[in-house]
């Protein structure tokens, strides 16, 4: 039996690399499995998501194996599995899904109806989705193998930009979908809240996707300069210039086709005071101040049920001051949850195979080894602006 390491929530503030099982063919509630592999982790990111239990915002566990943006070569074959075998590289959706349940079928792996008896939705080492042990560590299980995996065709011409395959675990289809759900298309402009990782693969992807112009907004310098550095306009919310004069600056006028929320209930306020503190509503409603009539608002941003940290007790509840009457009087549309990332990720793979998007250098991808995972979390919680990629066996810290 091999042995295994893994990155360990303790608590508010405090992850741990410690010795965790190696994976056994089982479901979380200890049920055997036929239909799973076992991988050798290749890559694993540090999430804006994983911040959030990390910071003590939701109700995880302590002794959680964290991690949900896993690439990995198979080691290990159920004998249900037909279409993978021993030495692919995969990547794998942080979305754990059955592919036989109605929502599945219809393409909405992220609410899959029976990987998780609790809610609807799965995913791998975090809070309230199933159970499934978290792939910031050296092996990892996943199930489904033969639906959920993405085979990374030709294993040289991969290992050469795993920079960029790294992020189509979630990151890179996150920021896409974001921005799909939006409705950017060629000649939109487009405004994104948050430069950080998501924010900026949604400015990517709206670029990909034909934008005429990309604004992104933060209240941190470091990563709007990042921001602008990639080519993006930017607005600067810690000014009190507000976010529609600084549109009207760039535009002409002070409103944009559409808008991607990747910030989410951790939302600080905006202007020189107000973005000392925290004010969950405001990206939501500063996006419908600003976004045209009948446009549409993409919202990969996560939002939460319970909230433990939240500043007021109606948002421990995920309950929001969200001005939605003015939403309804401009006819928008509005649409959340977590990306179905088998949607968007075989589609995402050739374009950055065929060098139509480089998004390691736009999210600034750095490689850490899994032992400096926990410096990791401090620096991204700090703001710096990198995505960071755990490179547990040392296969491409050279790449």
């Amino acid at each position: 039996m091999s042995g295994n390491r893994g990155v360990v929530y303790l608590g508010p503030g405090k992850v741990e690399v410690q010795n965790i099982p190696y994976p056994k063919m089982q479901d979380p509630q200890g049920k055997q499995i036929d239909h799973g592999v076992i991988l050798r982790v290749v890559s694993t990111n540090i999430c804006g998501s994983d911040q959030h239990m990390v910071r003590g915002r939701t109700t995880a566990p302590q002794g959680l194996v964290l991690g949900h943006e896993i690439t990995g070569e198979v080691v290990e074959i159920g004998r249900g599995v037909e279409t993978m075998k021993i030495g692919d590289l995969v990547s794998v959706p942080f979305n754990v899904a059955c592919g036989h349940c109605r929502t599945c079928k219809e393409q909405h792996t992220g609410v899959c109806l029976t990987v998780n008896p609790a809610r609807a939705g799965g995913a791998y080492g975090y809070v309230d989705m199933g159970g499934w042990v978290g792939g910031q560590a050296e092996y990892v299980l996943v199930p489904y193998a033969d639906f959920n995996l993405l085979k990374l065709p030709n294993r040289e011409a991969a290992m050469e930009k795993i920079r960029d395959l790294t992020c189509l675990s979630d990151i890179l289809p996150t920021g896409y979908h974001g921005a799909v759900t939006a409705g950017v298309g060629p000649g939109s402009t487009v405004y994104i809240a948050g430069a950080g990782p998501v924010g900026l693969a949604a400015a990517a992807s709206a670029r990909l996707l034909g934008a005429a112009v990309v604004i992104v907004g933060d209240v941190n310098p470091a990563r709007l300069a990042h921001a602008k550095a990639q080519g993006f306009e930017i607005a600067d919310l810690s000014k009190d210039t507000p976010l529609h004069e600084q549109i009207a600056d760039l535009l002409g006028e002070p409103e944009v086709d559409c808008a991607v929320d990747a910030v989410g209930f951790e939302a600080r306020g905006h202007g020189h005071s107000g973005s000392q503190h925290e004010a969950p509503a405001t990206v939501l409603n500063s996006l419908m101040g600003v976004v045209r009539v009948a446009g549409k608002i993409g919202i990969p941003g996560l939002y939460v049920t319970e909230d433990p940290g939240a500043v007021d007790d109606a948002a421990k509840h995920g309950s929001l001051s969200i001005r939605f009457g003015l939403g309804w009087a401009k006819s928008h549309s509005f649409h959340t949850g977590q990306t179905p990332v088998m949607k968007y990720n075989r589609q995402l793979m050739q374009a950055i195979m065929w060098d139509r998007i480089k998004i390691a250098d736009i999210v600034g991808v750095e490689v850490i080894t899994l032992d400096d995972a926990p410096k990791g979390y401090g620096e991204f919680d700090a703001g710096v602006p990198k995505k960071f990629v755990i490179d547990p066996h040392n296969l491409f810290r050279a790449a």
